[in-house]
C-alpha cells in the first residue's frame, strides 16, 4: 500500500460496486465479506484511474459510472500496525451481475446486510421490532434525562413508528444508531449481532451505508438509475430498478407521469414480448437531457 503522510498510515481505495438483479440491489463482496479493495499507487494518474484500473485488472469487469463516496479515517482502522485511510467509491454495472475472473468474488444482495432498509413489502416487522427493543433498552440505560431525550429523538427520526415518516436516504444515520447502540455484530461484545443483518469486515458496512444513502438521495435529483439500465427497456422494468434502490413501492401512474414528464425517457419503435402479455413499449434514456437542464429534484410518488 502507497505510504500516507508518514509511515504509520497507508492508504487505499473501496469499491461499493452495485448492480441491480432478480429486482434486488447487488453489491460485489470478496469470501471475507470485504468489499473489494486495493492500494493506490504513484502510477496511476488519478484516484478513479486507479480504482478503475486494479478492479478491471482484478475482476475483468470495465466500471461504467463511478464517484467517490467518502474518506474513511477513523483512528481504529488499521492494519498492520498502521492506520488505514480508506477512500470510498460507489461503482453502478449495467445489465446484472458480471461474471468475474475470480471464483471468490460474489454479488451479495444489499439487503441481507442492511434487512432493515426493505420496506417494499411495509415495514419488515421482525427485525423492526427487534430494533426498537433493542434501541429502547440502549435510551433507557442513559445516566441522565437529557441524554436519554436525544436519543428518543434519533429514535424516532431513524426508525418512526408509522411508514409514513419513514425517510428512506437515512441509510448512514440508521447503521451508526444501530452500532453506537452496540446491536450490529460490528459493534456488539464478542462480535454477536443482537439483530438480524450479515455482518461485513472491518467497517465495510459502514461504506456500503454511505453508497445507498447517496444512490437513494441522488435518484431524486440526478438520472443516475438510467447507468443501471440496459439501452432500451419498459417503463415497469425502470420503476423495479427504483424500487428496488429505494427499497419503498411507489405510485406507477404517477411515477411514468414524473419520468415522462421530465422528458428522461424517449419512446423507441421496438416493443418487448418478454411481459407474456401484450407487447410493452421499450423506452430509452434521452442522454441529452442532462447537457439541456439540471433535471429539477423530487420525491418519488410512493404508492401509500
Amino acid at each position: 500500500m502507497q505510504k500516507l503522510l508518514d509511515n504509520n498510515a497507508m492508504i487505499d481505495l473501496s469499491a461499493v460496486i452495485v448492480t441491480v438483479s432478480d429486482n434486488a440491489p447487488k453489491v460485489m463482496i470478496l469470501p471475507d465479506m470485504r468489499l473489494p479493495s486495493g492500494p493506490f499507487s504513484t502510477k496511476h494518474r488519478t484516484l478513479e484511474q486507479g480504482l478503475r484500473g486494479w478492479v478491471l485488472e482484478q475482476s475483468h469487469i470495465d466500471l461504467g459510472y463511478v464517484e467517490q463516496l467518502y474518506t474513511f479515517a477513523d483512528k481504529n482502522r488499521r492494519a498492520d500496525g498502521k492506520r488505514v485511510v480508506s477512500i470510498g467509491y460507489l461503482a453502478l454495472v449495467r445489465g446484472g451481475e458480471k461474471k468475474t475472473s475470480r471464483d471468490d468474488i460474489c454479488w451479495s444482495d444489499c439487503y441481507e446486510h442492511l434487512p432493515w432498509e426493505d420496506y417494499r413489502n411495509g415495514p419488515p416487522k421482525r427485525v423492526i421490532s427487534v430494533i426498537h427493543k433493542g434501541l429502547a433498552k440502549w435510551r433507557d440505560g442513559a445516566k441522565d434525562s437529557a441524554v436519554r431525550r436525544a436519543r428518543e429523538q434519533r429514535i424516532s427520526i431513524n426508525f418512526p413508528k408509522g411508514a409514513r415518516k419513514w425517510n428512506e436516504e437515512l441509510v448512514l444515520q440508521r447503521y451508526e444508531l444501530l452500532w453506537e447502540a452496540g446491536l450490529i455484530a460490528e459493534a456488539a461484545v464478542n462480535n454477536k449481532s443482537i439483530i438480524p443483518g450479515t455482518a461485513m469486515a472491518m467497517d465495510h458496512r459502514r461504506i456500503l451505508a454511505t453508497a445507498m444513502a447517496r444512490l437513494r438521495a441522488k435518484i431524486k435529483y440526478r438520472p443516475v438509475v438510467f447507468e443501471l439500465m440496459p439501452e432500451r427497456f419498459t417503463l415497469l422494468q425502470l420503476q423495479n430498478i427504483v424500487e428496488a434502490l429505494a427499497g419503498l413501492r411507489v405510485h406507477k401512474q404517477n411515477f411514468r407521469r414524473l419520468v415522462q414528464g421530465q422528458g428522461l425517457v424517449e419512446k423507441t419503435s421496438v416493443r418487448s414480448g418478454a411481459t407474456g402479455g401484450r407487447p410493452a413499449k421499450l423506452f430509452a434514456f434521452r442522454r441529452e437531457v442532462l447537457r439541456e437542464r439540471a433535471v429539477v429534484g423530487t420525491k418519488l410518488p410512493r404508492s401509500s
